[in-house]
Parts: structure tokens; C-alpha cells; sequence
């Protein structure tokens, strides 16, 4: 047997591009059923993937924390008229801290501004639940 094997080929039912001449040049287009936009999909995703690996994980990382720590910040102000969500805001600090904490010193050059911005967000939290509740401040745990 002379055809290229696939998922539903066999002895009786060769492969999409029919019995291969293995001595001759093989048309990895058409003939396999690759469909050209596919092929070109698939070359993108390796291009962002490249890109996205050229970057230090700890700055994608810091990029997700400032955009936590952004969530803190609009539930702790919501806006003219709203009252704000200090639960909702507490898990987005905790979420920070969780990281930041974890992480430490290997978020590299980011490790100080994020504890200063998860310094920030307690003094907030704390002064905000002061006057929502009439309470003393309490940081998020």
C-alpha cells in the first residue's frame, strides 16, 4: 500500500490526497484537505507566541496585577452615586497581595511599585470602609 494513512483511511480507503507516490514531490496543500486560512491561523498563533515568550513573566505578571489592582480601585470608587463594593474590593486586594506576597522579589524590577500600589489599596480600603460603615479602618485580610 502506497497511500498516507489518516483517521478513516485504510487498506480499502486511502488518505484525502489518494495513494502517495513516495518517490515524487508530496503537495502538502489541497491534496492533504489543509485549508490555506488554517495554515495561516496557525502561523499567527506562532507569531503571538513568540512574542509573548519574548517578554519576562514577571512583567506579563505585573501587567495582570495592576489590572487586579484596577478592579480594586473601581469598586472601591464606583462613581458619582454609587456606593462602593468592599467585598468585591477586598478580593482584588487579597488577589494582589496573594501574588505580590508569593511572588516577591522575583517580580523583579515590578516588586517594588506592586507593594507600594498593595500598600495603597489598604490605606484606601481602610479609609473608604471608615466611611461607608462609621467604623474604625480595617485593611482587607
Amino acid at each position: 500500500m502506497s497511500g498516507l494513512w489518516t483517521p478513516g483511511s485504510g487498506p480499502d480507503r486511502p488518505g484525502p490526497g489518494g495513494p502517495a507516490d513516495l518517490g515524487g514531490p508530496v503537495d502538502l496543500g489541497g491534496d492533504l484537505g489543509i485549508d490555506p486560512e488554517e495554515a495561516a491561523a496557525a502561523a499567527e498563533m506562532e507569531r503571538i507566541r513568540a512574542e509573548v515568550t519574548s517578554v519576562p513573566a514577571s512583567d506579563i505578571v505585573a501587567n495582570h496585577v495592576i489590572g487586579l489592582w484596577q478592579l480594586a480601585v473601581l469598586h472601591l470608587d464606583p462613581g458619582p452615586g454609587r456606593v462602593p463594593q468592599l467585598g468585591e474590593a477586598a478580593v482584588a486586594i487579597d488577589a494582589v497581595g496573594a501574588i505580590v506576597d508569593a511572588l516577591g522579589d522575583r517580580l523583579g524590577e515590578n516588586a517594588g511599585p506592586l507593594r507600594e500600589a498593595l500598600a495603597q489599596l489598604h490605606l484606601a480600603y481602610a479609609e473608604i470602609r471608615a466611611q461607608v460603615t462609621g467604623s474604625g479602618p480595617t485593611a482587607p485580610s
